[in-house]
Protein backbone atom coordinates (compact mmCIF):
# COMPACT_ATOMS: atom_id res chain seq x y z
CA UNK A 1 0.00 0.00 0.00
CA UNK A 2 2.82 2.44 0.85
CA UNK A 3 4.39 1.84 -2.58
CA UNK A 4 1.10 2.78 -4.25
CA UNK A 5 0.85 5.79 -1.97
CA UNK A 6 4.34 7.02 -2.79
CA UNK A 7 3.70 6.64 -6.51
CA UNK A 8 0.39 8.53 -6.41
CA UNK A 9 1.70 11.13 -3.96
CA UNK A 10 4.68 11.97 -6.16
CA UNK A 11 2.32 12.74 -9.04
CA UNK A 12 0.77 15.61 -7.04
CA UNK A 13 2.05 18.91 -5.67
CA UNK A 14 2.76 17.07 -2.39
CA UNK A 15 5.86 15.45 -3.91
CA UNK A 16 8.25 17.29 -1.56
CA UNK A 17 6.85 15.48 1.50
CA UNK A 18 6.01 12.03 0.06
CA UNK A 19 9.23 10.24 1.02
CA UNK A 20 9.07 11.65 4.55
CA UNK A 21 5.47 10.44 4.98
CA UNK A 22 6.41 6.94 3.78
CA UNK A 23 9.35 6.68 6.18
CA UNK A 24 7.31 7.92 9.14
CA UNK A 25 4.56 5.43 8.29
CA UNK A 26 6.99 2.51 8.06
CA UNK A 27 8.29 3.36 11.52
CA UNK A 28 4.77 3.49 12.94
CA UNK A 29 3.87 0.07 11.50
CA UNK A 30 6.97 -1.47 13.14
CA UNK A 31 5.59 -0.93 16.64
CA UNK A 32 5.26 -3.99 18.88
CA UNK A 33 1.53 -4.72 18.97
CA UNK A 34 0.26 -8.20 19.85
CA UNK A 35 -2.86 -7.75 17.71
CA UNK A 36 -0.98 -7.31 14.45
CA UNK A 37 -0.76 -11.05 13.60
CA UNK A 38 -4.55 -11.33 13.98
CA UNK A 39 -5.12 -8.27 11.83
CA UNK A 40 -2.68 -9.43 9.17
CA UNK A 41 -4.39 -12.83 9.10
CA UNK A 42 -7.69 -11.09 8.47
CA UNK A 43 -6.15 -9.13 5.58
CA UNK A 44 -4.65 -12.32 4.13
CA UNK A 45 -8.07 -13.99 4.11
CA UNK A 46 -9.70 -10.94 2.53
CA UNK A 47 -7.06 -10.95 -0.22
CA UNK A 48 -8.52 -14.27 -1.43
CA UNK A 49 -11.70 -12.48 -2.45
CA UNK A 50 -12.09 -11.19 -6.00
CA UNK A 51 -12.16 -7.37 -5.72
CA UNK A 52 -14.95 -5.23 -7.16
CA UNK A 53 -15.71 -1.64 -8.13
CA UNK A 54 -16.36 0.99 -5.45
CA UNK A 55 -19.10 3.61 -5.47
CA UNK A 56 -21.16 5.62 -3.02
CA UNK A 57 -24.61 4.08 -2.61
CA UNK A 58 -26.11 6.15 0.16
CA UNK A 59 -25.43 5.47 3.01
CA UNK A 60 -22.73 2.98 2.02
CA UNK A 61 -19.28 3.11 0.53
CA UNK A 62 -20.23 0.13 -1.60
CA UNK A 63 -18.06 -2.49 -3.31
CA UNK A 64 -19.66 -4.92 -5.75
CA UNK A 65 -17.27 -7.75 -4.83
CA UNK A 66 -18.53 -11.32 -5.14
CA UNK A 67 -17.77 -12.63 -1.67
CA UNK A 68 -18.72 -15.55 0.51
CA UNK A 69 -20.48 -13.65 3.26
CA UNK A 70 -19.60 -16.10 6.03
CA UNK A 71 -15.87 -16.04 5.30
CA UNK A 72 -15.80 -12.30 4.70
CA UNK A 73 -17.77 -11.61 7.87
CA UNK A 74 -15.39 -13.74 9.91
CA UNK A 75 -12.37 -11.87 8.54
CA UNK A 76 -13.87 -8.42 8.98
CA UNK A 77 -14.96 -9.23 12.54
CA UNK A 78 -11.31 -9.89 13.41
CA UNK A 79 -10.90 -6.14 12.86
CA UNK A 80 -13.64 -4.96 15.24
CA UNK A 81 -14.71 -2.49 16.47
CA UNK A 82 -15.87 -0.75 13.29
CA UNK A 83 -16.58 2.83 14.35
CA UNK A 84 -16.78 4.63 10.99
CA UNK A 85 -18.79 3.64 7.96
CA UNK A 86 -21.11 2.13 6.89
CA UNK A 87 -19.77 -0.11 4.13
CA UNK A 88 -21.40 -2.59 1.80
CA UNK A 89 -19.46 -5.45 0.24
CA UNK A 90 -21.58 -7.47 -2.15
CA UNK A 91 -24.67 -8.41 -0.14
CA UNK A 92 -22.92 -7.81 3.21
CA UNK A 93 -23.85 -4.62 5.05
CA UNK A 94 -21.11 -3.60 7.48
CA UNK A 95 -23.13 -1.40 9.83
CA UNK A 96 -20.58 0.66 11.75
CA UNK A 97 -21.33 2.49 15.00
CA UNK A 98 -21.47 5.85 13.19
CA UNK A 99 -23.61 6.68 10.17
CA UNK A 100 -20.93 8.75 8.46
CA UNK A 101 -23.25 9.63 5.57
CA UNK A 102 -25.29 11.83 7.89
CA UNK A 103 -22.28 13.99 8.73
CA UNK A 104 -21.23 14.08 5.07
CA UNK A 105 -24.72 15.21 4.03
CA UNK A 106 -24.47 18.13 6.47
CA UNK A 107 -21.26 19.50 4.98
CA UNK A 108 -20.98 18.39 1.33
CA UNK A 109 -22.94 21.29 -0.14
CA UNK A 110 -20.88 23.94 1.67
CA UNK A 111 -17.31 22.89 0.89
CA UNK A 112 -15.27 23.98 -2.09
CA UNK A 113 -15.14 21.34 -4.86
CA UNK A 114 -12.46 18.73 -4.11
CA UNK A 115 -11.75 17.91 -7.74
CA UNK A 116 -8.04 18.17 -8.53
CA UNK A 117 -7.09 19.00 -4.95
CA UNK A 118 -4.79 17.57 -2.31
CA UNK A 119 -6.96 16.77 0.71
CA UNK A 120 -5.98 15.97 4.30
CA UNK A 121 -8.40 14.12 6.60
CA UNK A 122 -7.12 14.46 10.18
CA UNK A 123 -8.18 11.68 12.56
CA UNK A 124 -9.61 9.76 9.63
CA UNK A 125 -10.40 6.49 11.37
CA UNK A 126 -10.70 3.71 8.79
CA UNK A 127 -11.08 6.10 5.86
CA UNK A 128 -14.82 6.23 5.19
CA UNK A 129 -14.74 9.99 4.67
CA UNK A 130 -11.34 9.81 2.96
CA UNK A 131 -12.87 7.54 0.30
CA UNK A 132 -15.74 9.98 -0.21
CA UNK A 133 -13.24 12.82 -0.62
CA UNK A 134 -11.24 10.84 -3.20
CA UNK A 135 -14.41 9.88 -5.06
CA UNK A 136 -15.19 13.60 -5.36
CA UNK A 137 -12.22 13.77 -7.75
CA UNK A 138 -9.38 14.80 -5.43
CA UNK A 139 -5.87 14.37 -6.84
CA UNK A 140 -5.14 12.57 -3.58
CA UNK A 141 -6.95 12.27 -0.24
CA UNK A 142 -4.69 11.43 2.70
CA UNK A 143 -6.14 10.40 6.03
CA UNK A 144 -3.90 10.40 9.09
CA UNK A 145 -4.88 8.07 11.93
CA UNK A 146 -2.38 6.97 14.63
CA UNK A 147 -4.60 4.12 15.90
CA UNK A 148 -3.23 1.10 14.04
CA UNK A 149 -6.43 -0.97 14.02
CA UNK A 150 -8.15 1.65 11.88
CA UNK A 151 -5.23 1.52 9.44
CA UNK A 152 -5.75 -2.22 9.06
CA UNK A 153 -9.48 -1.69 8.57
CA UNK A 154 -8.63 0.69 5.74
CA UNK A 155 -6.32 -1.90 4.20
CA UNK A 156 -9.08 -4.52 4.43
CA UNK A 157 -11.52 -2.32 2.51
CA UNK A 158 -8.89 -1.27 -0.03
CA UNK A 159 -8.01 -4.92 -0.67
CA UNK A 160 -11.61 -5.48 -1.79
CA UNK A 161 -11.51 -2.66 -4.36
CA UNK A 162 -10.39 -3.11 -7.95
CA UNK A 163 -8.54 0.06 -9.03
CA UNK A 164 -9.12 1.88 -5.73
CA UNK A 165 -9.48 5.67 -5.72
CA UNK A 166 -6.52 7.79 -4.63
CA UNK A 167 -7.35 7.58 -0.94
CA UNK A 168 -4.76 6.54 1.63
CA UNK A 169 -4.60 6.27 5.42
CA UNK A 170 -1.24 6.76 7.14
CA UNK A 171 -0.58 5.87 10.82
CA UNK A 172 0.47 9.40 11.73
CA UNK A 173 -0.47 12.26 14.04
CA UNK A 174 -0.96 15.81 12.85
CA UNK A 175 2.16 16.96 14.70
CA UNK A 176 4.22 14.51 12.62
CA UNK A 177 3.15 16.11 9.34
CA UNK A 178 5.83 18.22 7.65
CA UNK A 179 4.89 21.86 8.15
CA UNK A 180 4.71 22.74 4.49
CA UNK A 181 1.75 24.75 3.23
CA UNK A 182 0.47 22.26 0.65
CA UNK A 183 -3.04 20.92 1.32
CA UNK A 184 -5.91 22.61 -0.49
CA UNK A 185 -8.66 21.24 1.77
CA UNK A 186 -8.12 20.08 5.35
CA UNK A 187 -10.78 18.27 7.38
CA UNK A 188 -10.62 17.99 11.17
CA UNK A 189 -13.74 16.16 12.30
CA UNK A 190 -14.24 14.87 15.82
CA UNK A 191 -10.68 15.73 16.82
CA UNK A 192 -10.52 19.18 18.42
CA UNK A 193 -12.19 18.24 21.72
CA UNK A 194 -9.56 15.54 22.28
CA UNK A 195 -6.75 18.15 22.12
CA UNK A 196 -5.39 19.41 25.42
CA UNK A 197 -4.08 22.48 23.58
CA UNK A 198 -6.86 23.44 21.19
CA UNK A 199 -5.05 26.48 19.81
CA UNK A 200 -2.00 24.40 18.96
CA UNK A 201 -4.22 22.03 16.97
CA UNK A 202 -5.74 24.90 15.02
CA UNK A 203 -2.29 26.33 14.31
CA UNK A 204 -1.00 22.95 13.13
CA UNK A 205 -3.98 22.65 10.77
CA UNK A 206 -3.23 26.12 9.40
CA UNK A 207 0.47 25.33 8.95
CA UNK A 208 -0.18 22.45 6.52
CA UNK A 209 -2.76 24.35 4.46
CA UNK A 210 -1.98 25.91 1.10
CA UNK A 211 -2.47 29.62 0.61
CA UNK A 212 -6.24 30.18 0.34
CA UNK A 213 -6.77 26.58 1.50
CA UNK A 214 -10.04 25.62 3.17
CA UNK A 215 -10.53 24.17 6.65
CA UNK A 216 -13.59 22.10 7.48
CA UNK A 217 -13.80 21.81 11.26
CA UNK A 218 -16.40 19.63 12.96
CA UNK A 219 -16.43 19.33 16.74
CA UNK A 220 -18.55 19.18 19.88
CA UNK A 221 -20.08 22.43 21.05
CA UNK A 222 -22.50 23.71 23.69
CA UNK A 223 -25.34 26.21 23.49
CA UNK A 224 -24.44 29.73 24.63
CA UNK A 225 -26.88 29.39 27.54
CA UNK A 226 -24.34 27.04 29.16
CA UNK A 227 -21.58 29.67 29.01
CA UNK A 228 -18.53 30.25 26.83
CA UNK A 229 -17.16 26.76 27.37
CA UNK A 230 -17.40 23.71 29.61
CA UNK A 231 -14.31 21.91 30.88
CA UNK A 232 -15.44 18.44 32.03
CA UNK A 233 -14.06 17.39 35.41
CA UNK A 234 -13.72 13.74 34.43
CA UNK A 235 -15.54 12.12 31.52
CA UNK A 236 -17.97 13.49 29.00
CA UNK A 237 -20.60 11.07 27.63
CA UNK A 238 -18.31 8.39 29.12
CA UNK A 239 -15.43 9.56 26.90
CA UNK A 240 -12.01 10.19 28.35
CA UNK A 241 -9.85 13.08 27.16
CA UNK A 242 -12.58 15.53 26.31
CA UNK A 243 -10.80 18.70 27.34
CA UNK A 244 -13.25 21.49 26.56
CA UNK A 245 -16.59 22.12 24.89
CA UNK A 246 -16.89 25.65 23.49
CA UNK A 247 -19.95 27.58 22.47
CA UNK A 248 -20.11 28.36 18.75
CA UNK A 249 -19.21 31.99 19.54
CA UNK A 250 -16.16 30.84 21.48
CA UNK A 251 -15.10 28.49 18.69
CA UNK A 252 -15.50 31.30 16.17
CA UNK A 253 -13.17 33.45 18.29
CA UNK A 254 -10.61 30.61 18.50
CA UNK A 255 -10.56 30.34 14.71
CA UNK A 256 -10.22 34.10 14.34
CA UNK A 257 -7.38 34.21 16.88
CA UNK A 258 -5.62 31.39 14.98
CA UNK A 259 -5.67 33.60 11.89
CA UNK A 260 -8.42 32.00 9.82
CA UNK A 261 -10.63 34.18 7.64
CA UNK A 262 -14.11 34.00 6.09
CA UNK A 263 -15.27 31.93 9.06
CA UNK A 264 -18.73 30.44 8.56
CA UNK A 265 -20.85 28.29 10.84
CA UNK A 266 -22.77 26.02 8.46
CA UNK A 267 -24.44 23.49 10.74
CA UNK A 268 -25.23 22.65 14.36
CA UNK A 269 -26.86 19.26 14.99
CA UNK A 270 -27.51 17.29 18.15
CA UNK A 271 -26.27 13.72 17.80
CA UNK A 272 -29.03 11.11 17.83
CA UNK A 273 -29.08 7.32 18.28
CA UNK A 274 -29.85 7.10 14.56
CA UNK A 275 -26.42 8.55 13.78
CA UNK A 276 -24.45 6.84 16.57
CA UNK A 277 -25.79 3.40 17.44
CA UNK A 278 -24.80 0.01 18.78
CA UNK A 279 -24.40 -2.68 16.13
CA UNK A 280 -22.94 -6.18 16.16
CA UNK A 281 -19.90 -4.74 14.34
CA UNK A 282 -18.61 -2.85 17.40
CA UNK A 283 -17.57 -5.92 19.37
CA UNK A 284 -18.17 -7.03 22.94
CA UNK A 285 -18.62 -3.52 24.35
CA UNK A 286 -22.02 -2.81 22.85
CA UNK A 287 -22.58 0.56 24.51
CA UNK A 288 -23.23 3.53 22.25
CA UNK A 289 -24.86 6.95 22.45
CA UNK A 290 -28.11 5.88 24.14
CA UNK A 291 -26.01 4.44 26.99
CA UNK A 292 -24.11 7.72 27.36
CA UNK A 293 -27.23 9.84 27.88
CA UNK A 294 -29.33 10.41 31.00
CA UNK A 295 -32.05 7.74 30.87
CA UNK A 296 -34.64 10.34 31.95
CA UNK A 297 -33.47 13.26 29.81
CA UNK A 298 -31.80 12.75 26.45
CA UNK A 299 -30.64 16.38 26.48
CA UNK A 300 -28.14 15.48 29.20
CA UNK A 301 -25.24 13.04 29.38
CA UNK A 302 -24.97 10.50 32.19
CA UNK A 303 -22.63 13.00 33.90
CA UNK A 304 -25.35 15.69 33.80
CA UNK A 305 -23.68 17.78 31.09
CA UNK A 306 -25.33 18.98 27.85
CA UNK A 307 -25.82 16.10 25.40
CA UNK A 308 -23.47 15.87 22.39
CA UNK A 309 -24.11 18.56 19.80
CA UNK A 310 -21.79 19.04 16.84
CA UNK A 311 -21.00 22.15 14.83
CA UNK A 312 -19.37 22.47 11.41
CA UNK A 313 -17.29 25.55 10.66
CA UNK A 314 -15.72 26.29 7.27
CA UNK A 315 -13.00 28.91 6.89
CA UNK A 316 -9.97 29.89 4.84
CA UNK A 317 -6.30 30.36 5.62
Amino acid sequence: MLKDFEKDCNMTHLSSICTSLVELSKQAFEVNNGNIPKWENAIANIQKIQPGQVSFKHPYVAINADANNAELTQALKQLMPWRKGPYQIGDLNLESEWRGDMKWDRLKDYIQPLEGKAVLDVGSGNGYFTYLMAMQGADIAIGIEPFLLFNYQFQAIRTLINQPPKAYILPLKLEQMPEESLFDSVFSMGVLYHQKDHMRHLQQLKNVMAKDGELILETLVIDQQHGDQIIPEDRYARMRNVWRLPSTNTLHSWLKTAGFTNIKLVDVTQTTPEEQRATHWIGDNTQSLKDFLDSNNDNLTVEGLPAPKRAIFICQK
